[in-house]
This record gives C-alpha cells, sequence and structure tokens, in this order.
C-alpha cells in the first residue's frame, strides 16, 4: 500500500490553527479535503494575565522579590496540541482513520507527540516538519506529496 492512498488523513496544523484533510483522490492525483477546520484563540499574555505579577518575601529583610508571570500563550499552545491529540484519539477510536499524516513544526510535532494515544501514533505513517496552516490546499497537496516521495 502506498503512503499517500485514498483515505488518508492528513493533519495540518500549528500552535493555534489544525485542519483536519483527508485524501479523496489517489497516491499519484491527491485530493486533499477539508473535513474539519479547528482554530484557538490566544491572545498575547499581556492580554490575558489579570494582575501584576507577584512578590514574595526573601527571609528577614524588607526585600521582596518579583515572581514571574505566568506565560498564558505559551500554556494555550501546549493545551491546544493536547486538544488535538484527543480530537485525533476519538475520531481513531471510531475508526474514521487508519492512516495519518501528520503536518506541523517540529515544536508542535515534538507537543503532539507527548500527548497522543497509542491507537493515534499506531495510525501515523508519517510527520513532515514544516509549518502549513497558512497554505492553500493545493500547496499543501503539493507539499505533502513531496514529502510522502522522499519517505519512499
Amino acid at each position: 500500500m502506498t503512503l499517500l492512498a485514498e483515505g488518508t488523513w492528513v493533519l495540518v496544523a500549528d500552535s493555534q490553527k489544525a485542519l483536519f484533510l483527508e485524501n479523496l483522490g489517489d497516491e499519484k492525483f491527491p485530493n486533499l479535503q477539508v473535513r474539519r477546520k479547528e482554530t484557538q484563540e490566544n491572545p498575547p499574555t499581556r492580554e490575558q494575565g489579570a494582575n501584576r505579577p507577584g512578590r514574595y518575601n526573601d527571609g528577614p529583610s524588607a526585600h521582596r522579590s518579583a515572581v514571574d508571570d505566568t506565560d498564558w500563550h505559551e500554556l494555550a499552545k501546549e493545551r491546544f496540541a493536547d486538544d488535538l491529540a484527543d480530537m485525533l484519539y476519538e475520531r481513531a477510536h471510531k475508526g474514521l482513520f487508519e492512516r495519518l499524516v501528520i503536518v506541523a513544526p517540529p515544536q508542535v510535532l515534538g507537543d503532539l507527540r507527548a500527548a497522543w494515544h497509542k491507537e493515534v501514533a499506531d495510525r501515523i505513517i508519517a510527520e513532515v516538519p514544516k509549518n502549513l496552516t497558512g497554505h492553500p490546499l493545493d500547496e499543501i497537496e503539493k507539499q505533502v506529496a513531496e514529502a510522502m516521495d522522499g519517505a519512499n
């Protein structure tokens, strides 16, 4: 069986957007169609924090040190990878796909790897370490097909 056969799913994601695609064509002429879009509204940390950074007492002196504020923006990015992993697990468990290609920047790939279930991992046939979320479908098809050719 070729890698990008009909029915193969392709997840194109970054830390805030994801496209769940399915190849309705064949391995020679892929035809990726959008099955679902996910986006996360994730404003900068400065717009998410409600309080000033905390302070703590350094001991018996009157000196107090600042505590770093939580990076809410970064936390939301990590949670998005967890959410995507959960979505993939639900769909794999329902038998909606047998083969999966993951296209994401290296950092997001790492976050996803740490979060996905074995049932999803067993269906992954390729990982493409690129950010293609802002590209049109025909460019995504081309880039994925080239990456798959290089994997064979």
